[in-house]
């Protein structure tokens, strides 16, 4: 039996006799957060200057477009009682197409909601990176100039928010788009969403390389239909998350390597990834749970997954240093950052607020299972530490909350985490696999329905 190809022991994804129960517990323990995230500061008078639908940056606004049918289709889709039995025959190659095909759909008819604006538009706006690309006609200066102009000191040349914000990575990625011609937010917008609708495929596809094909194939569908996908067709964080999880199944398939060269290859090939995602967000220097979550559960023996591990990490560190000739330091523009983020917003949104409003933002983007999942799946969570192989899902979903756990204690993410956490989301609905059958039948609905009224009913600002 082939670790790669069928899960290593299937009977790990079978949930517990009393996992309904701790399901319900999770679900009302984040309904309690959440609650408290959107009421608190209504109840308290406290601005927290996040618009109206705090927790999350946007306001409540009705809207119906054209695309709210095929949204309407999707849930219907996930509501047909024979869904899952169809998704069984399928081949794992054309359930992986099938899932980019679905993401894609899924994300454009949210978008539309607000518009042919909606599929991209915010990729327009001043301060995001479309418009720095667009208006950079020396990439060498701006990489040269890049640390000095982060702080924000009222002189000419200050990055705008989001590049000040972000190594130069991002920024590069738009400036390539705009000199091959795919340079308008219309065109940029359709590759965003083209990339990010492969990421439930590199989740799974990572899961299945740590010889767990079965509890991927349970994951997928709710990889593709939940509401992160409203936030997922129009921002680049989106890149950066499927950047993240293609890092990941490289790494994975590296542990599953038969070959020294294929392994080392693939290993080369993870940590350039890995390496390019700390050049897109600083916050991604946390995917480093991530990565060694992979090497412990890989299949490969303690010895090859540390000459992966070590090969990935030399990878990434490469990345990183080969901007430094070209002027980029990442350690010297991260405490530039820090200090241009603590003079502004972030100085006047209260901390204390923002310590539970972030997990609310992120639970409703996340969609209800997620917290029932991880209620479920809490005794497997606690058991990471005892075992010297862990369990695949339990090791991806325990870096997942690792990684927004110390995002959220780190006070660098004041709001806007529906859109700052999406690399570190997909990972913890990996937890779905250790719900009771039933619930992942109506779970599924139940996240489709979610999607729908987050959309319909809160205009964000992506």
């Amino acid at each position: 039996m082939s670790p790669t190809t069928t899960d290593r022991s299937p009977a790990r994804v079978e949930a517990s006799p009393d996992a309904g129960r701790r399901a319900r517990r999770g679900l009302a323990l984040a309904a309690v957060v959440v609650v408290a995230a959107m009421v608190v500061p209504g109840l308290f008078g406290v601005d927290v200057l996040a618009g109206r639908a705090e927790p999350l940056l946007g306001d409540w606004a009705l809207r119906v477009g054209r695309s709210s049918l095929v949204v309407l289709a999707v849930v219907a889709v996930t509501a047909w009682g024979g869904l899952t039995a169809a998704l069984e025959r399928l081949t794992w190659r054309r359930l992986l197409l099938l899932s980019w095909a679905v993401s894609l759909v899924w994300m454009v008819a949210l978008a539309l909601v607000d518009g042919p604006s909606g599929l991209g538009r915010i990729l327009d706006d001043p301060s995001e990176y479309l418009r720095s690309a667009q208006a950079t006609d020396d990439v060498g200066a701006l990489l040269r100039e890049y640390v000095a102009h982060i702080p924000d000191r009222g002189e000419p040349g200050t990055l705008p928010t989001h590049l000040a914000g972000h190594p130069p990575g991002a920024v590069l990625m738009f400036i390539g788009l705009d000199r091959i011609g795919l340079g308008s937010w219309q065109a940029a917008g359709l590759v965003v969403v083209l990339v990010a609708a492969t990421l439930p495929a590199g989740v799974a596809t990572t899961l299945d390389r740590l010889g767990a094909r079965d509890a991927a194939r349970r994951a997928l569908p709710f990889l593709v239909v939940g509401p992160a996908a409203m936030l997922m067709a129009v921002s680049a964080d989106a890149v950066f998350a499927t950047t993240a999880a293609w890092a990941a199944a490289a790494l994975a398939a590296a542990t599953a390597a038969r070959t020294p060269v294929a392994r080392a290859g693939l290993a080369v090939a993870g940590g350039l990834l890995f390496g390019w995602c700390l050049m897109e967000s600083y916050g991604l220097v946390l995917l480093g749970a991530l990565a060694v979550a992979v090497l412990l559960a890989g299949p490969g023996s303690a010895r090859q997954r540390l000459v992966v591990g070590a090969v990935g990490g030399v990878s990434a560190l490469a990345v990183v240093l080969a901007f430094v000739p070209l002027g980029f330091a990442w350690w010297e523009a991260y405490p530039a950052l820090h200090e241009r983020y603590w003079a502004g917003i972030a100085s006047r949104r209260p901390a204390w607020y923002w310590v539970f409003g972030n997990l609310g933002a992120a639970l409703l983007v996340a969609g209800p299972m997620l917290p029932a999942a991880l209620g479920a799946g809490a005794p497997r969570l606690r058991e990471l530490v005892a075992r010297r192989r862990p369990d695949p899902v339990a090791a991806l979903v325990g870096a997942g909350v690792a990684m927004v756990a110390v995002a959220d204690l780190s006070l660098m993410s004041k709001a806007e985490v529906e859109r700052i956490w999406l690399p570190f989301l997909p990972w913890m609905l990996l937890a779905v696999v250790w719900l009771p059958e039933r619930w992942r039948r109506w779970g599924l609905v139940a996240q489709a329905v979610a999607a729908l009224l987050l959309q319909h009913l809160v205009r964000t600002v992506w």
